[in-house]
């Protein structure tokens, strides 16, 4: 129990953390939204130590089949810490910004090309939007996107190379899948395989569907502003963490229909293997 509470509590500071990270490192932030951004902070240690020091699980996916949470995690918050220290080196430059900063203009002239996630996120920034914003937001997405790359490459690497997750013993598919009802009806592998290939078409045009639907949206509604530099940080980086986490979502379900699969072929043999020799003459 004390084992459970402590990796509840370690993990809740994490992710209160990862929330408050622009607003303590970025110059200049006004009071009211330090203030809300506490109050996001002890809400999502809160909601993330009631998940984890929890028996059963809620609504968190995997949670007993590491590191698949703890890589989404390293992900989104190495996003967060990039992308606040590029912003932070137009204030308060170090050597460190510095690099960053030079690597997300290589990326990012890398990545905007036509049609390219890099350039449909460009182009959602007003027709009137200064060349300083557009240079910034087109560096904030190419590291991001960077980042959230990486993180798929690695996760694909776990599991073909790997074995995610059988190379941690049996895996409870009510425990690690709890949003997901084995009985609602139909073959589970393939209700399985379905489910994969969704988040995997859905994570791939994500990129390019929220842009677009933000600037449709913004002739009826007021558009998002990047100016800000938090609300910079946050847009980009869920612009960027949302389809990866959706794919990797894809690929460890259609991991576990496989798993699923092969185990229902081993029990089919061993059931014809137990028949056939039921059936020899004495």
């Amino acid at each position: 129990m004390i084992a459970r509470i402590s990796g509840a509590g370690a993990r809740g500071i994490l992710v209160a953390l990862l929330v408050a990270t622009p607003a303590l490192m970025l110059p200049n932030v006004i009071t009211d939204s330090s203030q809300i951004t506490m109050l996001v902070a002890l809400l999502a240690y809160f909601l993330t130590f009631v998940e984890y020091n929890s028996n059963y699980p809620s609504i968190v996916e995997f949670r007993d089949a590491p590191p698949f949470n703890r890589l989404r995690f390293a992900s989104l918050f190495a996003t967060v810490l990039v992308l606040t220290m590029i912003l932070q080196d137009k204030t308060d430059p170090s050597a460190i910004s510095h690099a960053l900063t030079s690597i997300g203009t290589i990326t990012g002239n890398a990545m905007d090309f036509p049609f390219s996630p890099v350039r449909m996120i460009v182009l959602m920034l007003p027709e009137n939007s200064d060349f300083a914003l557009v240079n910034s937001v087109r560096i904030s997405a190419g590291m991001a996107y960077l980042i959230s790359l990486v993180s798929m490459a690695a996760f694909l690497i776990l599991v073909r190379v790997m074995n995610w997750p059988a190379r941690k013993g049996a895996f409870n598919v009510w425990v690690n899948l709890p949003l997901f009802d084995p009985t609602a009806g139909g073959d589970v592998i393939h209700r399985l395989q379905r489910d994969a290939r969704i988040n995997i078409v859905l994570g791939f045009l994500l990129p390019f569907l929220i842009p677009a639907v933000v600037k449709a949206a913004a002739d009826l509604i007021d558009p998002i502003t990047l100016q800000n530099p938090q609300t910079q940080i946050w847009t980009v980086a869920a612009w960027a963490f949302l389809p990866a986490s959706i794919i990797m979502r894809g690929i460890a379900m259609g991991k576990i229909a496989e798993m699923i699969g092969e185990k229902r072929r081993r029990a089919y043999a061993a059931d014809a293997d137990a028949d056939d020799q039921g059936m020899q003459p004495a």
